[in-house]
């Protein structure tokens, strides 16, 4: 019997479109410490018509745009993205920084917040939008609602 989710796979694996897979797949492992666990190469220098690298313990897919699939396009093709990738690591701080290192854009070096994980935002060279956080606390719904009331009393007064 073949198992309906394939072993090492979750329920909902991300699959990211890129121009330049190739290149993609050395910046993941760079960045994130992503593992290639598989890679097909299309027909006649077409590109990566599918990867898969594991960060962590998830698998995230990768293919490269492919001109005849019009509606499977990058996020540079794009000018932007519509869905963000959300990392949990040990150490946010160490992660963030290798991520910039290896070629990511920081738009919001790692903080601590008010949902109880310090966390931060970045995108990736091919236009993904990638939040990396270490959880540090775990709040109850109502702490978590006076500390967002808080955060968002001081940001409204400047602070």
């Amino acid at each position: 019997m073949v198992d309906a989710i394939p072993t090492g796979h979750r329920t909902v694996t991300p699959h990211l479109i890129v121009r330049g897979c190739a290149q993609a797949l050395q910046f993941y492992e760079k960045a994130f410490g992503a593992e290639v666990v598989e890679r097909h190469d299309g027909p006649e220098g077409s590109g990566i018509m599918h990867a898969q690298i594991r960060i962590g313990d998830s698998l995230v897919m990768l293919a490269d745009e492919m001109p005849h699939m019009e509606t499977w396009v990058s996020a540079q093709k794009l000018g932007g993205t519509s869905v963000g990738i959300h990392l949990y690591v040990e150490d946010v701080d160490v992660a963030f920084q290798r991520a910039v290192e290896a070629g990511a854009t920081a738009r919001m070096p790692p903080m601590d917040t008010f949902w109880g994980d310090r966390y931060g935002l970045l995108f990736d060279p091919f236009g993904h939008a990638w939040s990396i956080a270490t959880h540090i606390a775990d709040l109850t719904p109502e702490e978590m609602e006076e500390a967002a009331r808080q955060f968002f009393a001081s940001a409204k007064e400047g602070g």
